[in-house]
C-alpha cells in the first residue's frame, strides 16, 4: 500500500510560536499566502492539504476550490462539520467541487468535540448526539452520490422526501471520506462510512490497539485505512532537534502566558474531547514514547488539536514515520509550529526518506512472495 502525505494550509500567515490565538483554521484571508502555501506542498511532494475548519473561520469549500485553481495536482482534504448544512446540500456541494477540482477533493467529517465551539455555530446537541446524528448525515450523503433515482429517508434527525441530485461526484464510486473520532461513540459510525479513519498521533502500542477496534466495528469484508496526525521538529543533529523542541515549548508557554491563557483546573480541567483526554494522559504517563514521540507541547495546550511531535533528524523522524506505517498506517498528516518552512523541510527532508523505506519495503515484500 503505497504511503500518503497529508500536510494543511490556512489563510494567512500563522505561527503558533508567535501567537498561540492564531491558528490555520481562522483569521483573515490572504488569497497570494494561500497559493504560496499551497505551492510549497505540490512542489515538495505532499499528496494533499488539510484545510481545516473552526466556528470563526474562512469557508472551507471556498478555501479548497481557489487552492485547487491555482495548483495542478496537489489534492485536497476539506475539513465538514455535519449538521450546519443539510445533508442533500452538502452532498451536491462536494460533488459539484469534485468537478472543478478534477476529482482532487476528499472529505473529513469533524462531528465535533466541543460543546462551546459547536454552540457558536448554534449546535445545541450533546456529545453523543452529535454522532448519531453524522451517522444519518453520512447514510443520505452517500445515497444522495449513489442513488440513481429520488429516495425518501425518516430518520431521528432529517426527513427527506424524493431526495435527489442530478450532479454525481467525479470520483467513483464517491468522494473519499475521511473520519476523525476518538470516542466510543464514534468508532462504530466512523468505521461504518469512512474510508480513511484518522487518530491523532499516539504511541504506536494504542495506534495498534486503535486499529484492530475500527476494524472490528467496521461491516465485514470493508477495506479501510488509516491516518495519523504528527508534527515533526527536525534538527541537523539529535541534539539540535531536541535543542528547538525545548525552545518551542519555551516560546508556546511564554505567549500563552502573555496572552493570559491558563489551562483550566478542577471540574473543567478534563476536555471533552476524548482525543485530547488520550493524549493527555500519554503526557501524564510520559514525556517520551516509543523512540521519540514527545507529549509535553500536548500538556502545556490542554491537547487541544494535533499537538504530539516527533523529535529528530530528518533520518530519525522518517524512521519514526515508517514505524507508523508498519503498525498498519498508510497516511501520515505532518505540519509544524512554523507552517511554511516546515512543510518547506517536510518536502526537501523527510517525506523522500519514508517514501523509500516503503517502496524498500514493498520491494522486500514482492521478492518475499
Amino acid at each position: 500500500m503505497p504511503v500518503e502525505f497529508i500536510g494543511m494550509i490556512g489563510t494567512r500567515p500563522a505561527s503558533e510560536l508567535q501567537n498561540p490565538t492564531v491558528t490555520l483554521t481562522g483569521g483573515t484571508v490572504n488569497p497570494d499566502y494561500v497559493r504560496k502555501f499551497a505551492k510549497i506542498h505540490e512542489d515538495g511532494g505532499f499528496d494533499r492539504v488539510l484545510v481545516g475548519y473552526s466556528s470563526s473561520g474562512p469557508d472551507g469549500f471556498s478555501v479548497v476550490s481557489y487552492a485547487a485553481s491555482v495548483t495542478d495536482k496537489l489534492e485536497f482534504l476539506l475539513a465538514h462539520r455535519p449538521g450546519f448544512v443539510a445533508p442533500t446540500l452538502a452532498a451536491r456541494k462536494l460533488a459539484t467541487l469534485d468537478h472543478f477540482t478534477n476529482g482532487r477533493i476528499a472529505v473529513h467529517i469533524i462531528t465535533g468535540g466541543s460543546d462551546d465551539e459547536q454552540q457558536k455555530d448554534g449546535d445545541w446537541l450533546d456529545h453523543d448526539t452529535r454522532y448519531y446524528r453524522t451517522d444519518e448525515y453520512l447514510e443520505i450523503v452517500r445515497r444522495i452520490w449513489m442513488s440513481d433515482s429520488p429516495f425518501d429517508y425518516k430518520g431521528e434527525f432529517y426527513d427527506l422526501k424524493n431526495a435527489f441530485s442530478e450532479v454525481k461526484p467525479l470520483q467513483k464510486p464517491h468522494i473519499p471520506i475521511y473520519f476523525g473520532g476518538a470516542s466510543g461513540a464514534a468508532v462504530g459510525i466512523g468505521a461504518k462510512h469512512s474510508n480513511v479513519y484518522a487518530f491523532w498521533g499516539e504511541p504506536l502500542a494504542a495506534i495498534k490497539q486503535r486499529i484492530a477496534e475500527v476494524k472490528a466495528s467496521a461491516p465485514i469484508g470493508k477495506p479501510l485505512r488509516f491516518s495519523v496526525s504528527l508534527r515533526p521538529i527536525l534538527g541537523e543533529t539529535e541534539e539540535k532537534a531536541w535543542e528547538k523542541a525545548r525552545y518551542i515549548l519555551s516560546r508556546i508557554k511564554q505567549t500563552r502566558a502573555d496572552a493570559g491563557l491558563k489551562l483550566p483546573v478542577g471540574a473543567s480541567a478534563r476536555p471533552q474531547s476524548v482525543g485530547s483526554r488520550r493524549l493527555l494522559e500519554f503526557a501524564q504517563e510520559s514525556e517520551i514514547h516509543d523512540k521519540r514521540l514527545w507529549t509535553p507541547i500536548a500538556a502545556a495546550t490542554g491537547a487541544y488539536g494535533n499537538t504530539t511531535a516527533l523529535v529528530g533528524t530528518p533520518e530519525q523522524v522518517a524512521e519514526s514515520l515508517f514505524d507508523y506505517y508498519q503498525a498498519g498506517v498508510t497516511t501520515l498528516l505532518i505540519r509544524g509550529f512554523d507552517p511554511v518552512e516546515d512543510a518547506i523541510a517536510y518536502g526537501r527532508d523527510v517525506i523522500p526518506l519514508v517514501r523509500g523505506l516503503v517502496q524498500r519495503l514493498d520491494r522486500q515484500t514482492v521478492t518475499v512472495s
